[in-house]
């Protein structure tokens, strides 16, 4: 930025000397590019380990099977050992990182070893047909990595393996597409799942065990949770209407938290999740006790009226919670 251009202003008296001693100050201070590094730190993890598997599928046939494997666990096994050897040991509090590059190689060694382990069942299948068991091995081996280093994206990486091996994938976006919900084997696994998450996170913050990792577990819980009893819905069509109580209730619950908690994110999924399920039983009780035509107007009206009633209630409790956090 040009500070003579300012200096004219001030030479003008349309600036006082207060404000341009405030402008030169901004303009002296250097800009951080920590979050760019530790974006283009994390990308460039993302694109090691993508070569890697590219590596394997156009070579596999030069290289060869075992001296694949060998290579990846070498690798492996080096990322690990600078970790541990540079690590500062566990606390149930926050740990910082030792290092800009420690972070990124757990990361790498983390991906590595699920490389390893995928490629080896894969391959020789060595856990035999028992695929459960290589989804759980490397499962517990992750959060132990995430708890003794305090890695909050291996956690992520460990609870994303732990829906895994309960049957569903864990990104919310793709557990509708991707999942098969006629399954009422599927719909207990989400369940199930969703209950742990948000009782570890529950735990976590009041037995103060990594209490900064309860935010992670409670994301993920949420999600999988209301998406499972959406689908409970739709699967038990007969008895929607006691789904949906325990929706109601479960949002209720979540609503509750995330009022104490000051939390406008929670609050937000909390009440679209919650409204999903309002929506579904509304629609389908008018469709079963109206004419279609009659349905079909009061399901226009009904979701003009709710979108509207949403849209307050969203701006009052933003509003109710930016208000309160400045007490």
């Amino acid at each position: 930025m040009d500070i003579s251009f300012f200096n004219m202003l001030h030479d003008d008296n349309i600036i006082d000397t207060q404000e341009l001693t405030n402008i030169e100050l901004q303009v002296r201070k250097p800009e951080s590019v920590y979050w760019d590094l530790r974006t283009l730190l994390y990308l460039g993890i993302v694109l090691f380990t993508s070569a890697i598997g590219i590596i394997i599928y156009k070579n596999i046939d030069t290289i060869g099977h075992t001296a694949m494997l060998i290579i990846i666990a070498a690798l492996d096994a080096l990322c690990f050992y600078y970790c541990i050897r540079n690590a500062k040991g566990y606390s149930n509090n926050k740990v910082e990182s030792p290092g800009i590059w420690y972070d990124y190689i757990l990361l790498l060694a983390s991906l590595l070893l699920l490389i390893f382990i995928g490629y080896l069942q894969f391959q020789y299948t060595f856990f035999g047909s028992s695929w459960g068991l290589a989804l759980f091995i490397p499962m517990v081996i992750l959060f132990i990595t995430a708890y003794y280093f305090d890695h909050l994206g291996i956690l992520s990486i460990a609870i994303t393996n732990l829906a895994a091996w309960a049957g569903i994938s864990i990104t919310p976006a793709r557990i509708l597409k991707e999942n098969d919900f006629s399954n009422s084997q599927t719909i207990y696994a989400g369940l199930a799942t969703g209950v742990v998450l948000v009782a570890v996170s529950f735990v976590s913050t009041r037995k103060k065990i990594k209490p900064h990792f309860a935010f992670s577990y409670k994301n993920f819980g949420e999600h999988i949770l209301f998406i499972s009893l959406i689908a409970l819905m739709a699967y038990f069509n007969n008895i929607y209407l006691l789904s949906f109580l325990l929706l109601a209730i479960m949002s209720f619950l979540f609503f509750k938290d995330a009022i104490k908690e000051k939390s406008f994110y929670f609050l937000v999924i909390t009440l679209l999740y919650a409204y999903i399920g309002l929506s579904y039983a509304v629609t389908e009780s008018l469709f079963k006790f109206s004419s279609d035509v009659g349905a079909f107007y009061l399901v226009i009206i009904y979701f003009i009226a709710s979108g509207i009633g949403l849209i307050r209630l969203f701006i009052h409790y933003n509003k109710t919670l930016k208000h309160n956090a400045s007490l």
